[in-house]
Order: C-alpha cells, then structure tokens, then sequence
C-alpha cells in the first residue's frame, strides 16, 4: 500500500497533533497509511519520489502566502519554500493533492493567481459552503448537499480563480472555497478535517495571532459548538478512497 504524504506547517506542537489525528479521523486512514511530515522540525527529503505516495494532503497553518519576507518568520520562510518547490511536479503530472486551508493559497501563487487580504477574510467561525455547478459534478463533492456548513478563519484568501481550475465551492464572504487544477489538484479554503472539538482546540492556540479578539475565544467556542459542521469531513474520506492505492 503506497503510503499518502501529510506535510503540516504548524509549529505548535498540539495544534499539528490535533489537525494530524484529524485528518486520520476523517480520511478513514490507519497511521500505518500515511508518511508525515512536520515541516517546521523536518525537510522534506531529498529525492523523494510523487509516484511512491497515494496522494498528498497539505494542512493548515497560522502564516501567510501574502505576507512579505519581513513579515515572515525564519520558519514560515522555509515551510512554504519547501510546499512550494513541490508544486511545478505535482501541477505537471497532475498528482493527487489535497490542500487544505493555507493549501488554497500554496496552489493559487503557484498558478500565478493574486492571493491577498484586501478581499475574501473570513472570521474563524462556521460559513455556509454552496455548490457550484462544477461542484455538483466533481466526484470529492459527489451526494454532498447543495449547501453545509464547514469552518472558516483565515486572513488572505484568492481574489480571483487560477487559470485553468474548476470553481467547486463558495460561500457569501469567500466565494472561492474550493477549486480543483485538471483532474487531480484539489484545495479548500475552509478546514476539511476541522469538527467543533478541533475547532475549540484551535481557537484557544491561537488566541492571540490577531485572528479575533483573545477576549472573545470563550464565545467563538460556544458558538462553533453549536454548529452542525459533519459534511466537509466527507471530502478527505473521498480523497483518500478515490486515491488509495498499492
């Protein structure tokens, strides 16, 4: 069984345990299944090979693809160099790739699209996702809702859709949630793996890297608690069955 890539970029260590057991949880996948790598302690190796793995799946993290060099710490520096140095192959050969949340802006820059925070924020919280006609077509998406919840928080977004990918998923503050490149190349805006424990956990780890205001975190809990956020799970379980292979 060919192994899937988890590369996760948060430096904190509870916050990537958190993200990595749920994206486990939700992809229906054994550890056994998978080869992680925490890009703010590890490299990625050199050599590796894209046809030794099932299928990539990039998580989320607090730095952005906008922010300028200055504004980025050593770390963020080197975690997006190395995401980024794997895209020209992954794009060409159109390999399975997953990428979630700070994924959506990794794809966009490579494409040569305009990411930034002048539009497209969302308040970390739960949003309305709706398909688009694509969507309704795409085998990830395939018996999904015309509408469901998932969550949301992030600073930059896509200000326009990259060449040559498919528009799957918008929501009213973000109309670019989800797009696929040629067949393979998928990512979200919002958090595919995210359910209101991961969430709570979330908010309380990043209180205090200007997302909202720290004061406020009790009340983002008790409000993401209250959401019905189950669907976008389904979108890691899809990948992982649709690219699971020996």
């Amino acid at each position: 069984m060919k192994p899937f890539l988890v590369l996760q970029l948060r430096p904190e260590t509870q916050a990537s345990d958190d993200e990595f057991d749920a994206i486990l949880d939700k992809g229906g996948l054994d550890r056994s299944e998978t080869t992680r790598i925490r890009l703010d302690r590890e490299n990625i190796p050199d050599g590796i090979r894209l046809e030794d793995h099932a299928g990539i799946i990039v998580g989320g993290g607090p730095g952005c693809v906008s922010d300028t060099d200055d504004e980025k710490t050593e770390t963020e520096k080197r975690i997006e160099d190395a995401v980024l140095n794997l895209m020209p192959a992954i794009t060409d050969s159109d390999f399975p790739f997953l990428g979630c949340c700070y994924g959506i802006g990794i794809l966009g820059h490579h494409l040569g699209a305009n990411v930034g925070k002048e539009r497209y924020g969302e308040e970390v919280g739960a949003v309305a996702c709706q398909l688009t006609e694509d969507g309704k077509s795409d085998p990830l998406l395939e018996a999904f809702p015309d509408e469901f919840m998932a969550f949301v928080g992030h600073k930059e977004a896509l200000q326009e859709l990259p060449d040559g990918c498919a528009h799957l998923l918008a929501s009213g503050p973000c109309p670019f949630q989800m797009i696929r490149f040629k067949t393979n190349v998928y990512a979200t805006q919002f958090h595919p793996e995210a359910d209101s424990q991961v969430f709570e956990s979330r908010i309380n780890i990043y209180k205090n890297n200007g997302y909202f205001p720290p004061a406020s975190a009790e009340t983002l809990i008790a409000s993401c608690h209250q959401q019905d956020v189950r669907v976008p799970g389904r979108i890691l379980q899809n990948f992982v069955q649709a690219y699971r292979r020996s």
